[in-house]
């Protein structure tokens, strides 16, 4: 007779919490089981497919015969395609032995983290921000920091905070996104490079999430891989070149993580999916396409951006790039995800509760991704005018 599995426990580690924007998803399902159509606000998705190039190249490599693995580091073609690109969008000429390529920013996330850190460092992490970067790093032992970002500083880390959160307890790295997550907001040249000086003074590692790059409108996105080689850069095919469920990304690292990172992939998964890296080589020939979809993502910004004050949703942060609407709605709630549960079963649209990406205000915000088309756009405008009127 075999012993009941009610015993075993979870490991304290493991003990992280849930990345809201799923169960909001899940919920909206739920309703479109029951026959409602949802506007998908929520997730950040793009609506679009790969592109063509992609889809081709995948389906040639499958109809001829065997997929096997790759080299840990990533197919050699695709490492140089992606070092070409730093040339084609930065004017940055990079040795492709510096890119590696990776399970998704996700699988990108695990690695740098495990490379750069020891169980019990503290990380300093703007807030608000994604989820699953504090998750992940509380999962694997660190302790992530959450600075608390002002409007004044554009929502984004600044040499001054860093220094007073390392004087506190030193830190032993800093994350940054632009453009962010979800906020929007992007760092210009002057602010990344500052921010990067201040980390190199004080010895702290310096890791740079460009998974929105290529999805810049307010101005171009700046590389930390332009700035120096001491930066970790993570990147990913899933938003620009819309390839979510390809789970393909890429890093660019110092030269001398290389080798751990290898090591470190080796055992973890070996390689990424052999199809995905084929797909993401042929995916920077359909540029043309995805600059159309971006110019998509442009409209429906704008559709957003100027139908939501018309409704009476006025204030949100500067949308300057990625595919995302961070909103104030305190004039209406002190509790962002009761009122997107409200919003999500009277008028079936669907959006991500601040308290998401930021335990210190995140209750008075929610997201709205905008990545879906312009007519689902203008309708959840609609829908959600309709909603503030009864609130």
């Amino acid at each position: 007779m075999t012993s009941s599995p009610a015993g075993v426990t979870p490991s304290r580690r493991s003990a992280v919490a849930p990345f809201i924007v799923m169960d909001v998803m899940e919920h909206a399902a739920r309703l479109e089981a029951a026959g409602a159509t949802v506007m998908h606000l929520e997730v950040g998705q793009p609506a679009a497919p790969a592109p063509l190039t992609a889809r081709q190249a995948a389906a040639a490599a499958l109809e001829a015969g065997q997929v096997g693995y790759t080299a840990a580091l990533g197919m050699p073609a695709l490492r140089t395609r992606i070092a070409e690109h730093y040339q084609y969008a930065h004017g940055l000429t990079l040795d492709p032995e510096r890119v590696v390529v990776t399970n998704g920013s996700s699988g990108g996330f695990i690695l740098a983290f495990l490379a750069l850190f020891e169980a019990g460092d503290r990380v300093a992490i703007a807030a608000p921000g994604y989820p699953p970067y504090r998750h992940v790093l509380s999962a694997l032992g660190c302790e992530p920091v959450l600075i608390e970002t002002r409007a004044e500083d554009r929502f984004a880390l600044t040499p001054a905070q860093l220094i007073e959160a390392h004087r506190a307890a030193p830190l032993k790295g800093v994350l940054v996104a632009s453009p962010g997550n979800p906020t929007g907001t992007m760092m210009d040249r002057a602010a990344l490079t500052a921010l990067h000086a201040c980390a190199r003074d004080l010895g702290i590692a310096f890791v740079s999430d460009e998974i929105y790059h290529g999805l810049d409108y307010a101005f171009p996105a700046v590389s930390a891989a332009e700035i120096g080689e001491d930066v970790t850069v993570i990147n990913s095919f899933s938003k620009y070149f819309c390839m979510t469920g390809w789970r393909v990304g890429w890093m660019v690292v110092p030269p001398t993580l290389v080798r751990t990172m290898e090591r470190l992939q080796q055992n973890l998964s070996i390689s990424v999916p052999t199809l995905s890296q084929i797909a993401a080589a042929a995916a920077f020939d359909g540029r043309a396409e995805m600059d159309r979809v971006k110019a998509g993502y442009l409209e429906n910004r704008r559709i957003l951006t100027e139908g939501l004050p018309q409704v009476g949703l006025r204030h949100f942060l500067p949308a300057d790039g990625a595919f995302y609407l961070y909103a104030d709605v305190s004039a209406f709630t002190g509790d962002s995800a009761a009122f997107a549960t409200r919003m999500l079963d009277a008028v079936h649209v669907a959006t991500t509760p601040g308290v998401d990406f930021d335990p210190f205000r995140g209750k008075q915000f929610l997201r709205l991704s905008y990545a879906g088309s312009a007519a689902d756009m203008r309708e959840a405008v609609a829908r959600i005018g309709a909603f503030l009127q009864r609130e």
